[in-house]
């Protein structure tokens, strides 16, 4: 291979990488002994293999957001919170079930923005003892609220079922396949979107 050719093939991957869309793979928990962040690894261990996208996970506990509209909280985090969500062109939510709901850090994250979440798509893994599934329905409603077109596949891990003594992910393999289909949704949906923003 000449060095022309050498250099013409970097450029061209550089290129593909920064025409792949940028999907964020968000972490909806933030409290000690949290399986958020489990979960996260292995979904974007899977997402990774597929080459259709640049995965990242974003950590919403990295960003010490305050709760919204509270006086005299350094929002700092704010700012840099802003600008993640902004580079995303969709999501994959990664949800746990507290109360019925998605936890108080996820909403409040999710309220802290508002065009940086508009016109992209989403994609929901959630985990709790009935998979999640409650929360899951919550989370639509306020994406919907914030112009994120979520998709239908909805990977749903049992806490019985797909975590060994409730604390390490040991999910069946049929989850796998659930994450690719939905995947398969995500990547057509925010490209499709990405036209319009």
């Amino acid at each position: 291979m000449t060095i022309f050719s050498k250099l013409f093939k970097t450029k061209q991957q550089e290129e593909t990488k920064m025409t792949k869309l940028n999907i964020g793979i968000i972490l909806g928990s933030t409290r000690e002994g949290r399986l958020s962040p489990q979960v996260g690894e292995w979904v974007k261990e899977l997402a990774d293999k597929r080459g259709d996208a640049n995965y990242t996970i974003i950590d919403i506990a990295d960003y010490k957001l305050p709760l919204l509209g509270e006086n005299g909280q350094d929002a700092s985090g704010a700012a840099v919170w802003s600008q993640a969500v902004a580079e995303q062109d969709g999501f994959v939510f990664i949800v746990q079930e507290y109360n019925h709901s998605i936890t108080a850090s996820l909403k409040n994250a999710l309220d802290y923005l508002r065009v940086e979440w508009n016109n992209k798509a989403a994609g929901i893994v959630s985990y709790g003892s009935v998979g999640g599934a409650r929360a899951t329905e919550h989370l639509r409603g306020i994406l919907g609220e914030l112009l994120v077109a979520d998709v239908r596949v909805h990977p749903a891990l049992s806490l019985f079922t797909d975590f060994e003594n409730g604390a390490v992910l040991k999910p069946a393999p049929v989850q796998a396949d659930s994450v690719n289909q939905m995947l398969d949704q995500v990547i057509p949906w925010s490209t499709a979107l990405k036209t319009i923003r």
